[in-house]
């Protein structure tokens, strides 16, 4: 598919992977006019109607689906009804309705939460319904995940090229920094980038360390994402990652050298660690449209860093 031809909508475009994909489209030389972004304060993609008219209004030939309701460990715990009910419902409206309208390509991105908790590292697709998923964030990954099963019926019935994307945690410039809702790296940047502005001699981290994660930074994701929709037509989900995996224990020594923060880091082992170890096969996506991560990882950390310091040292002069 040449992307410079087609009206292209990105649900959550305005977002943290939506503003990196925008310009990684623009990068791959599709005109800005034809890059759609349906914005929450306009289309409320959990209800039909709204659905409706934004495909009546833009007219997509393309429709990229990285909106969703998300957050970190403590998020998921306090909203896994909603987390359930809003990523299912936008989902389901959106693929229904991309059928009616005859969308030529539905890019579905899924998330690394629909795996079981405990699959076998590296995580390969064929391993998606070994089980359940772990407990705090089960409703967004069942929910996300039983897109994937629409796409494939749909794909049977009606001829709908919808393709599946697994993305691992995603990390990098314009993330989420909110303690509310934030994701462990933009979580731990910001203790303790403020303990080091505040002169704290401690900061306290949620588990015990010894979970593992793999991060995926956001520009290769973008990336990622676009060679998929070139080259990609197939109803088997894949896998996006880095391809490496460390401790959170790990991850939060290199941020504590990286911010230059020296006092003590205690785990607070009442908190949930999460799934136990995270790490995927990617394998099928260099198979399958040549992608492969850039990104060193202590250069994207430093990348990170610097942009939140920047960005926390304009709101607090505001």
């Amino acid at each position: 598919m040449d992307l410079r031809h087609e009206r292209i909508a990105i649900t959550g475009g305005a977002g943290f992977l939506g503003r990196h994909l925008q310009r990684e489209l623009l990068n791959r030389g599709v005109p800005a006019e034809n890059l759609l972004i349906p914005r929450i304060e306009d289309y409320d993609l959990t209800k039909e109607e709204s659905v409706v008219r934004m495909y009546d209004d833009m007219h997509p030939t393309v429709l990229i689906h990285l909106a969703g309701e998300v957050g970190g460990i403590g998020a998921n715990r306090e909203n896994p009804g909603r987390f359930f009910y809003a990523n299912m419902a936008m989902g389901l409206h959106l693929i229904e309705h991309a059928r009616l309208c005859g969308i030529k390509k539905f890019v579905q991105i899924g998330t690394v939460c629909a795996y079981p908790k405990y699959t076998p590292v590296p995580f390969k697709e064929e391993n998606l319904w070994d089980g359940y998923p772990e407990e705090t964030n089960a409703p967004y990954g069942i929910a996300k995940k039983a897109l994937l099963i629409m796409l494939q019926g749909y794909r049977r019935q009606y001829g709908l090229n919808g393709i599946y994307l697994l993305p691992v945690n995603l990390y990098g410039p314009g993330d989420n920094f909110d303690p509310e809702s934030s994701h462990v790296i933009p979580a731990v940047i910001r203790k303790f980038c403020e303990a080091v502005d505040t002169g704290a001699r401690q900061v306290v981290l949620w588990g015990t360390g010894k979970a593992s994660r793999e991060f995926f930074y956001v520009q290769d994701a973008a990336r990622a994402i676009a060679m998929a929709t070139e080259k990609y037509d197939e109803p088997e989900p894949v896998n996006l990652g880095a391809g490496f995996e460390i401790t959170i224990g790990e991850l939060a020594e290199k941020i504590k050298e990286l911010t230059a923060f020296e006092g003590e880091i205690v785990w607070d082992s009442s908190k949930p660690n999460g799934q136990p170890r995270r790490r995927l096969d990617t394998t099928r996506a260099k198979r399958l449209f040549g992608f492969e991560a850039q990104m060193p990882f202590d250069q994207g950390l430093q990348k990170t860093i610097a942009w939140w310091r920047e960005h926390s040292a304009c709101q607090t002069a505001k």
